[in-house]
């Protein structure tokens, strides 16, 4: 019987060294299932602050296992919808996505926000599944996923 690893949590920048290292293996992952890194999705000033977050998983080792990013939606600061960005969990680590999902959900409960937003590539059948799994549901494609057919906007309740 396998035992389950533990997954630890952190908060950390999202220009530290861990952030970056895993931020580039999500990029690399992206760039081979859709042709589009995803980095010209993602400014890690968003994250810091107030009312968003970079969250890495480890394991009791410290080795890496995965990473997601929390922001406010829209440009006032008391939207009620936070976006998730940059999920990911290094390949073979059973677990630690949802454990990150479920991190970030408590975190944007705790920043007052009432939805939880994110787009991904139609093409990341993979990802559109686990996200659906946890409850997710389509939405109205939103800001620059509007009219991008190549992109699936899901959204959940907090």
């Amino acid at each position: 019987m396998a035992i389950a690893q533990q997954v630890i949590i952190t908060a950390v920048d999202a220009g530290s060294v861990e952030a970056q290292q895993l931020l580039d293996d999500l990029s690399d992952a992206l760039l081979s299932i859709n042709g589009d890194s995803g980095r010209s999705s993602f400014d890690a000033e968003e994250t810091r602050g107030g009312r968003g977050g970079f969250f890495i998983a480890s394991n009791s080792d410290g080795d890496l296992l995965g990473c997601a990013a929390l922001r406010p939606l829209g440009g006032d600061g008391n939207s009620t919808i936070g976006e998730l960005k940059r999920m990911y969990a290094r390949p073979g680590q059973s677990g630690v996505g949802a454990a990150l999902l479920a991190h970030v959900e408590t975190q944007a409960r705790q920043h007052g926000y009432v939805h939880l937003w994110l787009a991904t590539r139609v093409v990341n059948a993979r990802a559109v599944a686990f996200y659906r799994k946890h409850g997710y549901a389509d939405i109205p494609a939103y800001g620059k996923y509007v009219g991008a057919a190549q992109s699936i906007c899901l959204g959940k309740i907090l």
